[in-house]
């Protein structure tokens, strides 16, 4: 029995698949709340289900019971993709706003491979968000990487470092990478010391870049009225701890000093010459 229960396939226009999934690379949730308003905002379909009984310790995700007109109702983990189709821009999406599995995690990657591959995905992005050195007072920095060189150099994107205990995300990106699925990854900087859900600013963050680099519509100004009020409710905290206040003026300097991303308009274009000469070959 497949793990991908297919739902409704239609013919999507130079589909790319969003990925976000809830854990390791999710701090304060801020990637799949992003995922979650574009299947909102673009009143999306649902493509598929990779099914829940495989992949997850009940245990550890435990399904809810809920009570329903029809009597009790089992609400299992749920990893589906949508499909939307957008008029104002060069793709649709393909999103998948989800849990990271606990278990059998090269079989969900090869589940996400057959959706690519049957829906003619020309890219693969995955967002998240990690906690890290960033302050509340500046724009929440994104950054992005590729496994690929080829890629990597073409779009400006850094190469990963990092070396250690991975997710799932580590393993999509080099499954799909040795599959031959251009694939590349967009992470917003969360503050470390504001960790908890929600972080509109995050998200919203997250959202402005990923239209910057696709061309296609992510909503992120309906979030600028939440983000501003979060942002006032940490700086009023922090303003009134003189030890917090000096410690956001160190990490204020830090990012003023660095430089993130080459601009969206600059990655769009490469994105789309780059996917151009992919369809050549």
């Amino acid at each position: 029995m497949s793990e991908l229960h297919w739902v409704e396939q239609r013919n999507l226009n130079r589909p790319l698949l969003i990925v976000a999934l809830k854990g390791l690379f999710d701090a304060a949730e801020a990637a799949t709340a992003g995922v979650d308003l574009l299947i909102a905002k673009h009143d999306a379909f649902k493509v598929a289900e990779i099914d829940a009984e495989t992949f997850f310790n009940f245990q550890e995700e435990r399904p809810l019971v809920r009570l329903g007109v029809d009597g009790r109702e089992i609400k299992w983990p749920s990893n589906a993709i949508w499909g939307a189709e957008c008029s104002n821009g060069n793709h649709d999406l393909l999103l998948l706003s989800g849990i990271e599995p606990h278990l059998k995690w090269r079989t969900f990657a090869d589940a996400l491979l057959e959706i690519a591959q049957k829906m003619d995905v020309e890219m693969v992005i995955t967002i998240g968000a990690m906690a890290g050195m960033a302050p509340h007072t500046r724009p929440l920095g994104v950054v992005g990487s590729a496994s690929d060189p080829v890629i990597a150099d073409r779009l400006g994107l850094g190469r990963p470092s990092y070396e250690g205990p991975t997710g799932l995300v580590g393993v999509l990106h080099d499954h799909l990478d040795k599959k031959g699925v251009p694939i590349i990854s967009l992470r917003v900087s969360v503050p470390h010391y504001v960790p908890g859900p929600p972080n509109p600013e995050a998200t919203r963050s997250l959202l402005s870049r990923l239209e910057l680099v696709t061309g296609v519509e992510t909503f992120h100004s309906d979030l600028e009225k939440a983000a501003n009020e979060w942002r006032d409710r940490i700086h009023t905290a922090v303003i009134n701890d003189a030890d917090m206040a000096s410690y956001v003026q160190q990490l204020e300097q830090r990012v003023d000093e660095s430089e993130i991303l080459p601009s969206g308009d600059d990655l769009a274009a490469e994105l789309e010459a780059f996917l151009r000469d992919k369809r050549a070959d």
